[in-house]
């Protein structure tokens, strides 16, 4: 079977545009009988060109696609003065339409990336340029793109005869040994060329933490890494000659790898962030053998290759959701998506409020935070910030960084419900979630109506987006026919069903959190304070997180509300373990080793940060005293804070934010107190074992 013939090579292509020339392409097909219904397939193209461009950087373009209307795998050749493609580097001279049959089985996934090989060759695209005749362009591409043959009929398309029989066993002796070459390179180790991708929920710990483990696991087993940390603060991409220059690719990520297409076609690593953090040898050790196995077998790179040539783009927004996890992994992945991108305006809007409370207390007194919360932007209001402005003015400092932290905080809901609804269904689902979240904080639901417009919004979206539509609606389907329907079938549902119960939910809610004193405000931060130091960062530290930083769209303007607390509680409660074990290597460094004493420094600025990943190293070397003393100190701390009536806005910081912190001094109080409780007993507990060590020592002798 040819997938190129004469017939299927112009030399001289021309359009207008791409479409123009697609369908110029399109009729060789038809002419040659391996198109039986031209507008079906040309609309399948373009329907693959709406998910990504398929024009290639150096004067490409490679239209494809399945399609019912095609009999037999081709491709149609075309050489161009220049059509713009969609590539950013400019229109393109050499284009190979690929068309697939339907149902042809993996045709499509061997020409993708063997074109992709052949279009890298310098010397295949000038012989394309300078071929003159059908014929040429047949044989030269011939040689590149063939599809493999079936199994077995390698073997009955040999040579006949003796010299054929000989020229089989000299090609078998070589492949031979070949082939134990590659098996002996293999196993010999080589300096590795790695690069990497780390991010995490909230863009702060795990991922600088895993991006360290990453490298020193790299410089430790004799190779070069470069991390890319994609971060809450952005992150400076790894250029393109870096990652070509990779033998292997790690990604340790708890949201997806924005761009992710940049690593197609390397050998790749891909866990959670944590991973990176506790298990950067073996995670390096797993790199090293993936390449060994695709220096053995080619065809492990053809099969990423084609993978990711027929994978839809990321469109910069980004989600990781498992699709093999179980309900309730994918659930929490939902909505962690959402706090995620939340978070921002979380941070923006709280420290601004803060700010302006702070300047206002000095302008005006006590008074002073009552006073500018009656600033507004309300046309013609005596109070309008924007007309009364005076850059002389304390107070009219204050006003302004009240008014944009407010209106960063209008869009905590929106925003969480956006992202949740985001998670589920990709981009369909923005439209009845954030339209639905921003309806449920108008009805009074907070983030409890977020959640569930998030949710419903995503999955309402998802189940339209799946609808088998006619031909011709599909090109409206996104733009107008999901969201039209999952937005009216979402927001419909929640205002006349579902708003009045969740705001009645919200509201008491509220009014327990607000009457929270004595017993039940130790209870709870002490439940809050035990997460946080449970898992260090993990999913049930993350759900204490979340529940804190989402009930701060519920503080509004409010110094006291009991959200702060909760705030200032988890904040403290994440910074004792860190802490705790930072002081306990400093006060019995003979209890630890060398590389735990040197982890032991680093862990006192990210425990002041905040961070409670910088006692991950000493958890995974003795989880059960780490983890049993980190519980005890945090619930300690957590506890206190809620107590005392520390309050906090900024949903990050650590010690960094503590101008922002209300009742700082006792916030400070309760957070030694946890850490001293949480070194004790670990100092205790290591100490035991190292007395009961030294006994069976001597018992031994």
């Amino acid at each position: 079977m040819s997938l190129i013939t004469e017939e299927q090579v112009v030399l001289d292509l021309a359009g207008a545009d791409r479409h123009e020339a697609t369908r110029t392409l399109g009729e060789r097909l038809v002419a040659t009988g391996r198109c039986t219904d031209l507008d079906q397939f040309l609309a399948d193209v373009r329907t693959r060109e709406e998910t990504m461009a398929t024009g290639l950087p150096g004067g490409i373009g490679i239209p494809h696609a399945r399609s019912a209307a095609i009999t037999e795998p081709s491709l149609v050749f075309g050489r161009t003065s220049g059509i713009d493609w969609g590539a950013k580097d400019g229109p393109a001279r050499l284009v190979f339409l690929i068309a697939a049959p339907e149902g042809g089985g993996d045709a499509h996934m061997q020409m993708l990336p063997k074109l992709a090989r052949a279009l890298m060759k310098q010397d295949f695209k000038d012989a394309l340029l300078a071929a003159t005749t059908e014929s040429e362009v047949v044989r030269i591409v011939s040689q590149e793109v063939a599809l493999d043959a079936p199994a077995g009929a390698t073997a009955a398309a040999g040579a006949s005869g003796a010299a054929g029989a000989a020229s089989a066993t000299a090609g078998s002796d070589a492949t031979g040994a070949a082939s134990g070459s590659v098996a002996t390179a293999t196993r010999e180790r080589r300096a590795l060329n790695l690069v990497g991708v780390t991010s995490c929920p909230t863009g702060i710990a795990h991922t600088y933490m895993a991006a360290e483990g990453l490298e020193n696991a790299a410089k430790a087993a004799g190779h070069t890494m470069l991390v890319e940390t994609q971060g809450s603060a952005g992150s400076k991409p790894l250029s393109a000659a870096q990652i070509a220059a990779a033998d292997a690719v790690i990604f340790a990520h708890d949201l997806p790898v924005k761009d992710a297409g940049r690593f197609a076609g390397k050998p790749l690593v891909d866990v959670g962030v944590k991973k990176g953090i506790s298990d950067g040898p073996a995670l390096v050790s797993q790199a090293e053998q993936l390449v060994a196995e695709w220096d053995a077998d080619p065809s492990k790179r053809e099969a990423a290759a084609a993978a990711a040539a027929t994978a839809g783009a990321s469109g910069g927004l980004t989600s990781k959701v498992e699709e093999g996890a179980s309900t309730a992994t994918k659930v929490r992945q939902w909505l962690m998506t959402g706090v995620s991108y939340m978070i921002p305006f979380v941070a923006a809007g709280g420290i601004l409020i803060a700010l302006g409370f702070m300047l206002s207390t000095v302008a005006l007194g006590d008074q002073g935070p009552i006073e500018i919360v009656k600033y507004n932007l309300k046309p013609g209001d005596p109070l309008n910030i924007a007309e009364t402005f005076s850059i002389t003015s304390l107070t009219s400092w204050a006003a302004l960084l009240f008014v944009i932290g407010g209106a960063a905080f209008g869009f905590l809901v929106p925003i969480l419900s956006g992202f949740i609804a985001f998670a589920i269904a990709d981009r369909p689902g923005l439209v009845p979630g954030i339209v639905g979240g921003s309806v449920a904080a108008t009805m009074g639901a907070g983030f409890l109506g977020g959640i569930v417009t998030g949710v419903l919004g995503g999955l309402v979206a998802r189940w339209v987006s799946g609808w088998n539509v006619a031909k011709g609606v599909r090109g409206v389907m996104p733009v107008v026919v999901i969201p039209l329907l999952s937005s009216f079938i979402t927001i419909g549902l929640f205002i006349v069903v579902l708003g009045r119960p969740i705001a009645r939910l919200t509201a008491d809610l509220n009014s327990w959190l607000t009457g929270m004193t004595g017993a039940s405000a130790l209870v709870l931060g002490a439940i809050l304070g035990a997460m946080m130091g449970f898992d260090l960062g993990g999913p049930v530290n993350k759900v204490a997180y979340a529940f804190a930083t989402t009930g701060l769209a519920a503080a509004g303007a409010s110094t006291e509300a009991p959200q702060l607390k909760i705030m200032a509680a988890v904040m403290a409660a994440g910074m004792v373990a860190p802490l705790s074990m930072a002081l306990a290597t400093t006060l019995r460094p003979k209890l630890f080793s060398e590389p735990e004493r040197e982890n032991g420094k680093a862990a006192w600025l990210l425990g002041l940060s905040f961070i409670s990943e910088g006692a991950i190293p000493f958890a995974a070397a003795d989880p059960v005293r780490v983890i049993a003393s980190s519980v005890i100190g945090s619930a300690v701390t957590g506890s206190l804070v809620m107590i005392f009536g520390a309050t906090l806005r900024a949903p990050h910081g650590g010690i960094w934010v503590l101008p922002l912190i209300g009742n700082f001094l006792l916030f400070l109080l309760a957070l030694v107190i946890g850490i001293v409780v949480m070194t004790g007993i670990f100092i205790a507990l290591r100490s035991r074992e190292a007395n009961l060590a030294q006994v069976e020592a001597t018992a031994t002798v």
